[in-house]
């Protein structure tokens, strides 16, 4: 029996932002969708606007299975996954592990298509994941906000900041053609 599949399908068990207060709880499935999206559109707005040759396609894959190892470890919350480089480097060799346990759930015949896809490399195409993961998290402190919520204001800070510090002019393109509209009311958006 191959348990890949029926595992994958457990994403949308597993909660995000665990310490913090949500208006509307959000699950790694619809998070990592959303990512997948973004990380289509930077790699797009890399090829359309910046002369580069990504595959978006691919890093939008990337995406959708960026945070697959959180079926097994969970999701850490990030104070507590960076309090220190030791926590942070343990974390990692627990991601590597548990992205092992999950692609031996696959036929081995399939194990090498989903080696590149769930263990996390130095690859550029990862760059773009990491900026939609962020650009996502940004946005979501950007709803709560919208509704109220104060918890997320800090959050908001540290990662617009860390966003400008990534220096890739595809975020900043992003923000500028993309970003207004996650503000709007659904009537705004349909006119």
């Amino acid at each position: 029996m191959n348990n890949f599949f029926g595992m994958l399908a457990r994403m949308k068990y597993i909660n995000r932002w665990g310490l913090m207060r949500n208006t509307k709880t959000e699950n790694i499935a619809e998070h990592s969708l959303e990512v997948a999206i973004i990380a289509h559109a930077l790699a797009v707005i890399g090829n359309a606007y910046f002369g580069k040759e990504l595959d978006a396609e691919h890093i939008a894959m990337l995406g959708i299975m960026h945070d697959t190892t959180e079926i097994i470890t969970g999701d850490l919350p990030t104070p507590i996954k960076y309090y220190a480089p030791e926590i942070r480097d343990a974390y990692k060799k627990v991601e590597n592990v548990a992205a092992c346990q999950l692609i031996s759930e696959l036929p081995e015949e399939m194990q090498n298509a989903y080696e590149d896809i769930l263990i996390e490399n130095d690859d550029i195409n990862w760059k773009y994941v990491k900026a939609a993961d962020k650009m996502s998290a940004y946005i979501k402190c950007i709803e709560e906000r919208n509704t109220g919520n104060t918890d997320f204001a800090k959050a908001e800070e540290t990662i617009k900041k860390a966003l400008d510090e990534m220096h890739m002019e595809e975020i900043e393109k992003f923000i500028e053609m993309f970003l207004p509209a996650y503000t709007k009311t659904l009537d705004e958006i349909s006119k």
